[in-house]
């Protein structure tokens, strides 16, 4: 554990100080401190360096403790990648409304954010942070690929195309909430340059061809270790640009979003699992037949409140049996919880076994006041209980998983590539796709839907069922022009009770001030001034 954590630290401190060095190349003369020049003599290392780049996905810092954290926050939880995110894809819209009142949290879901709004800026800081231990990785190991032979260099040129991929995640996630931003990857030494800005386009199609070139190296679908990237994660995140890829670039892409998204259902690895609630429980990681790539969570290993411990508990209060049914200590953080539009709207038919979701003790369903956490639906879809009902192995930090691509995702891409123009599918596929979901859903063919009833407007809804809490309604939304506007109302959007429209340069989240102060080659975001 050693040797990664000080190779990170050591690549924060180049991305964030350099300034103060033109040696690139000096080495520490204390024999003592391990630096990235001498890291990987070590071979364990490089598997070990990996491992932060995973956890990264999930925690704070280099320590479960707290004590060693990556960036600096008041709350450590908030600083974390998959809070952030979270907060990013579902506080902002009709599936979640939060209760505390946090400046930040507040602006989110009433859309009134600016460029100096917390969250904002811990979320970017959090994506680039783990762009720069990428480029790090990237960087060392490349220089001493060639010194290596037999496994080890099998391995380490594995190690790559993972922290490739990841880098091309985390750079996914940077064009998706922002747009236009800084770009750097391995051939850039810290402390040499300002990074210059990239547009969305541009960087769409540096992701898409990291993502194809590093596809030959990455294990075979479900062949790598749990909570490590395959193929089959590398073609899912290309099913999900490409469906999206109009909001990026301006150009439809949706016959190569049927083509990657046929390439996982064809290779008959994955098969929707049997209880739709299962994969949301504390023993998720044995659900290996649906979920394609999870962020991994352990009650004892990744201490944290950033990750799913955060989802669990926030979206837990009021009445509801936090012990024995959600497998966390008494009380809950009362948090989250669902807007009574969502439900109204995507959970017509309580017949659907994914409304899961908890009214008992609740004062209404409707939502007059937001910090009233007594209002509203109280989402149960996460648990850190078993299937069999046991507890996870900590009532604090959980050991559910995220399941951060699954095969419930990629149905529901093909189907809407399908909708919408894509060539290489075919609506009856589609139609049975989608009616397989369903009859998960329903325990049977009650709820199928026939040909006719098959539209996007229709797949904007299934989306929500299946995928709500899942960090995709944000960008669902934008994609039907629907987060923005007047179109769609909820809840407390636009800050007003009824719901009101707000404006379309809210489909971004502005670049945070302090950046556009630290680095001159940045333009702000249209709507956010500067």
């Amino acid at each position: 554990m050693k040797t990664y954590k000080i190779l990170m630290s050591t690549a924060i401190m180049t991305v964030m100080f350099a300034a103060c060095t033109k040696d690139l190349n000096t080495k520490p003369i204390d024999p003592l401190v391990t630096t990235s020049a001498d890291v990987f003599d070590n071979p364990a290392a490089y598997k070990e360096a990996l491992a932060k780049l995973y956890a990264s996905l999930a925690i704070a810092g280099q320590a479960i403790n707290f004590s060693e954290p990556d960036i600096a926050a008041s709350d450590q939880g908030t600083a974390c990648f998959l809070r952030e995110y979270w907060a990013a894809e579902e506080v902002t819209t009709d599936e979640c409304i939060n209760a505390w009142g946090d400046g930040g949290l507040v602006e989110y879901h009433g859309g009134i954010w600016s460029d100096n709004n917390l969250y904002v800026q811990l979320m970017y800081e959090r994506i680039f942070t783990n762009i720069a231990y990428c480029n790090e990785y990237i960087r060392d190991v490349n220089g001493k690929l060639g010194t290596l032979s037999g496994q080890l260099k099998t391995d380490a040129t594995q190690y790559l195309a993972e922290a490739r991929f990841l880098r091309a995640y985390f750079y996914f996630c940077a064009m998706n909430e922002y747009g236009n931003v800084p770009f750097a990857t391995e051939t850039d030494l810290p402390g040499t340059f300002l990074p210059k800005q990239i547009t969305s386009a541009n960087l769409f199609k540096y992701i898409e061809s990291e993502l194809i070139a590093i596809q030959p190296t990455l294990a075979d679908p479900g062949q790598n270790e749990y909570a490590r990237v395959d193929r089959a994660a590398d073609w899912v995140l290309l099913s999900r640009m490409y469906l999206n890829a109009e909001v990026y670039t301006g150009t439809q892409r949706y016959t190569d979003c049927v083509t990657y998204s046929n390439k996982i259902i064809s290779s008959n690895v994955y098969t929707l699992h049997p209880s739709y609630q299962q994969l949301f429980l504390a023993d998720n990681n044995t659900d290996r037949d649906e979920i394609i790539l999870p962020i991994a969570e352990n009650g004892v290993s990744t201490e944290g409140y950033g990750d799913v411990t955060f989802i669990i508990h926030a979206a837990v209060g009021g009445s509801e049996d936090a012990t024995n049914e959600f497998g966390i200590a008494s009380g809950g953080w009362a948090g989250n919880r669902m807007t009574t539009t969502f439900v109204n709207k995507v959970f017509s038919d309580r017949r659907d076994k994914r409304a899961i979701f908890y009214t008992n003790g609740q004062d209404t369903t409707q939502i007059s006041n937001p910090t009233i956490f007594s209002q509203g639906y109280l989402s149960a879809k996460w648990k850190n209980v078993t299937s069999a009902g046991v507890p996870g192995s900590n009532n604090t930090f959980v050991d559910t998983d995220f399941p951060l691509f699954r095969l419930g995702e990629v149905y529901l891409n093909y189907a809407e590539a399908v909708l919408r123009g894509g060539s290489g599918g075919d609506a009856a596929t589609a139609l049975s796709l989608v009616n397989k979901l369903r009859e998960r859903a329903y325990g049977g063919v009650t709820g199928d839907i026939t040909a006719g009833q098959l539209t996007t407007s229709f797949l904007l809804d299934e989306r929500g069922r299946e995928l709500h809490w899942e960090m995709f309604r944000r960008t669902d939304l934008i994609r039907y022009g629907q987060f923005t506007g007047g179109s769609y109302l909820w809840d407390w959007k636009g800050n007003v009770m009824a719901g009101a429209a707000t404006d379309s340069h809210l489909n971004l989240f502005p670049l945070p001030a302090s950046d556009l102060l630290l680095n001159n080659n940045l333009k702000q975001n249209p709507g956010y001034g500067n």
